[in-house]
């Protein structure tokens, strides 16, 4: 993936995140949350995947003692299928694994089988299930976990 950078996300980022946000979700994150996220989480990393000067993903997560809990990743349609989404988790799964996190989870919507296809490949299994997870409509939610010590066994040799 020549010129993908992952980069913290800065609030100068957030109009390009709200179009990705209010493209990508029934119930879009407001600017509102972004900015609690970014200013007062300290638990709180987002990461913006920039090609070409131009943003076109982020993902948020909360890293929590020595795991990393995904709140939200996006790619903007345009680039889709283009395996940006995939360049984004490894790269911040690499990143998490350098600083020590051993693992990370994700709540997935039951009928997003690309997403669940995705997580599959990085590593990810499924460990249960949210019932009526999602606000807008009800729908239960994957639970999934992946391991990153492999990854920090890697990154040692």
């Amino acid at each position: 993936m020549n010129n993908g950078i992952v980069r913290p996300m800065l609030p100068s980022d957030l109009e390009a995140i709200l179009e990705i946000e209010s493209a990508s979700f029934s119930s879009p994150w407001s600017l509102e949350s972004f900015n609690t996220e970014l200013k007062d989480n300290e638990y709180a990393r987002y990461l913006c995947l920039e090609l070409n000067e131009q943003v076109i993903g982020y993902m948020g997560l909360w890293f929590i003692l020595d795991e990393g809990h995904i709140t939200n990743i996006a790619i903007t349609p345009n680039f889709r299928g283009q395996r940006w989404g995939e360049f984004l988790m490894r790269s911040v799964m690499e990143k998490m694994a350098e600083q020590g996190m051993e693992r990370m989870t994700l709540e997935v919507r039951v009928s997003n089988s690309s997403a669940q296809s995705l997580y599959k490949r990085l590593g990810f299994t499924i460990a249960g299930v949210r019932k009526g997870y999602y606000a807008d409509n009800q729908e239960d939610a994957i639970i999934m976990w992946a391991e990153l010590r492999h990854m920090n066994e890697n990154n040692k040799s």
